[in-house]
C-alpha cells in the first residue's frame, strides 16, 4: 500500500509540474550569437581575413540587401554593454563563437594574435564577473581565408589545423570555459558551402563536396575531443559537444510504411549523419547503403578506418541541438536531379504544410511539436544523451512589439517541457537565438531574430529591448511558462 501511495504522489507531482509548466531546477537558460554575425572589427587588431570577409567584399550583390558583417553589431567594441544586456535577461549562460582568424590570422598556430586572445579573455572574464557562464563554439562557419586557399574543409590536412587551433583555445581559455562546442551546424556549412555553393566559400561540388567536408569535420571533432580528454579534461574539468541542426521530417502520411521509411531515412542522413559517428563510430548503415546505391563505381561517401571509428565512437559529452522548423516528406517516384546530391541520395521530397504558420524566414514554419519529436528520436536512437538546445528562434522584421516571437518561445519551450516530463528526454537547457539582431548570412539584416533590436543605420548600433525579452526573462525567473504574461507595452 505504501509503494502504491508513493507512486501516486510521484506521478501526481509530475502531472502538476507539467500543468503549471515548471522547468526542473537544474534546467538552464541562455541565449546565443556568432562571431561574424555580431563582432564587426573585421580587419582590426591583427585579425585575419575569413571566407565571409572575402566573398562578401568581392560579391556584395549575393546578399539580399547587399550588406556584410564588417561592423555588424560592433560587439567587438561593445561587449561590456552586451554583457549587461545578458545580465538584464537573467540568463545562466551565453553561447558565443570564437573567430578562428581573430586568434590565428593565417589559420595556423605558428602565428597567434595576442589582441584576439585579449578580446576573448576580456569577454569571458566580463561574463563570469556578472554570473554568466561562457559556452564557446570553436567554429561557426567563418573559416580563415588562408586555409580555404589551401582547399578548406574538403582537404584532409585541415583536420590537423583545427586541432592545433583547438589546443590554442584550451591553453588560453580552458581554465574558465567549461562548456565547448566544436562546430555549429555542419550540415549547413558543408552542404551549403561545398556542395550547393549557397554559403561561403560558395564551392559547387554537388553530392561530393558536402560529404568530404562532413568527413573531415567529424575527424576534427573526434581528434579534438581526444586531445581534451587526454591532456586537459582532468585539470580543466570541462565538457565538449557539437551543435547539430535537426529539423523534423514528418511522414506525409504517418499510416503509410513508405512514408514512415523515408522519414526515418531523412532523419538518419541529416541529423544522424553527424550524431551516429560521434556516438557509435560510423555513419548510419542506411546512409552508407543509400549513397553507395546512387554512386557509380566507388561510393561518394568517404569511409572511416577502424582506428578512426575508435577515435569517433563516444567522442561527445553532450549534444547541442539547433532546431527551427519541420517538414513533411514523401518518397520520390523518380530520380530527383540529373547530378548527385544529398537529397537525391535520400530520395525524399520535402514540403511545408500550408496550414503551418509562417515566419519572415521562408525556410522556417512554426511547428512546435516538431522539436519534441526530434528530442524523442535522439533519445530512442542514441541512448538518451544529454541534449542542450543550442539554437531555437523566430525571424521577423525587427519590430519591438514582437508578440509572435514571445509566443514562439512559449510554444516551443512547452513542447520541450513535455519531452522532459512525459517522454523522459534528457534535455539540460535551452538557448534562444539570438541575443540581438544580427547579420543573418545571405539574408543580411532583412530578417531579425534578436531579443534586442539593433539599429544598423546608426553608427553607434544602439540596442533596444523587445517585448519577447521580457517574456523570456519571466520564464527564466519563474521557471514556468505563463501563457497570459505580457509586459506593459510600450514601456513607460
Amino acid at each position: 500500500m505504501k509503494v502504491i501511495l508513493l507512486l501516486i504522489i510521484y506521478f501526481r507531482s509530475r502531472v502538476m509540474a507539467l500543468n503549471y509548466h515548471l522547468f526542473p531546477k537544474n534546467f538552464i537558460f541562455g541565449t546565443a550569437t556568432a562571431a561574424y554575425q555580431v563582432e564587426g572589427a573585421w580587419n582590426e587588431d591583427g585579425k585575419g581575413e575569413s571566407i565571409w570577409d572575402r566573398v562578401l567584399h568581392e560579391y556584395p550583390d549575393w546578399v539580399v540587401d547587399k550588406t556584410n558583417g564588417e561592423i555588424a553589431c560592433d560587439s567587438y567594441h561593445k561587449y561590456k554593454e552586451d554583457v549587461q544586456l545578458l545580465k538584464s535577461l537573467g540568463i545562466h549562460f551565453y553561447r558565443f563563437s570564437i573567430s578562428w582568424s581573430r586568434i590565428l590570422p593565417t589559420g595556423k598556430a605558428d602565428q597567434i594574435n595576442q589582441a584576439g586572445i585579449n578580446y576573448y579573455n576580456n569577454l569571458i572574464n566580463e561574463l563570469l564577473n556578472n554570473g554568466i557562464q561562457p559556452y564557446v563554439t570553436m567554429f561557426h562557419w567563418d573559416l580563415p581565408q588562408a586555409l580555404q586557399d589551401e582547399g578548406g574543409w574538403v582537404e584532409r590536412k585541415i583536420v590537423n589545423y583545427f586541432v592545433d587551433y583547438a589546443k590554442v583555445l584550451f591553453d588560453h581559455f580552458g581554465d574558465r570555459v567549461k562548456s565547448w562546442l566544436t562546430f555549429n551546424e555542419v550540415l549547413q556549412f558543408c552542404e551549403g558551402g561545398y556542395s550547393l555553393g549557397e554559403f561561403a566559400p560558395f564551392v559547387q561540388k554537388p553530392g561530393v563536396g558536402g560529404y568530404l567536408c562532413g568527413h573531415h569535420v567529424l575527424l576534427a571533432h573526434g581528434a579534438t575531443y581526444r586531445l581534451y580528454e587526454n591532456y586537459y579534461k582532468e585539470k580543466q574539468n570541462g565538457k565538449i559537444g557539437i551543435a547539430v541542426d535537426c529539423a523534423w521530417y514528418e511522414p506525409d502520411n504517418p499510416n503509410w510504411d513508405k512514408d514512415q521509411k523515408i522519414s526515418e531515412i531523412t532523419m538518419q542522413m541529416t541529423c544522424g549523419w553527424f550524431l551516429n559517428p560521434i556516438i557509435f563510430g560510423n555513419y548510419p548503415e542506411i546512409m552508407i547503403e543509400m549513397v553507395r546505391q546512387n554512386s557509380l563505381a566507388k561510393s561518394r561517401l568517404p569511409e572511416f578506418t577502424p582506428n578512426e571509428q575508435k577515435l569517433l565512437g563516444g567522442a561527445v559529452d553532450f549534444i547541442g541541438l539547433n532546431h527551427y522548423s519541420t517538414f513533411k516528406v514523401y518518397p520520390a517516384t523518380k530520380k530527383l536531379y540529373n547530378q548527385p546530391s544529398l537529397f537525391s541520395d535520400i530520395g525524399g521530397i520535402l514540403y511545408h504544410d500550408a496550414s503551418w504558420p509562417e515566419t519572415a524566414f521562408f525556410y522556417f514554419k512554426i511547428v512546435p511539436w516538431g522539436i519534441r519529436k526530434v528530442l524523442v528520436w535522439i533519445k530512442n536512437h542514441y541512448n538518451n544523451p544529454p541534449v542542450l538546445i543550442t539554437e531555437n528562434g523566430f525571424g521577423d522584421d525587427g519590430r519591438l512589439d514582437d508578440y509572435d516571437r514571445a509566443d514562439y518561445f512559449r510554444q516551443y519551450l512547452y513542447e520541450i517541457l513535455k519531452a522532459i516530463q512525459e517522454d523522459s528526454c534528457n534535455v539540460t537547457g535551452y538557448t534562444a537565438w539570438s541575443l540581438m539582431d544580427t547579420f543573418e548570412w545571405m539574408s543580411g539584416y532583412m530578417v531579425r531574430f534578436g531579443l534586442y533590436h539593433v539599429d544598423f543605420n546608426d553608427t553607434e548600433r544602439p540596442r533596444n529591448r523587445k517585448l519577447s525579452s521580457y517574456v523570456y526573462s519571466d520564464i527564466i525567473t519563474t521557471r514556468r511558462i505563463s501563457w497570459d504574461y505580457y509586459p506593459k507595452w510600450p514601456p513607460s
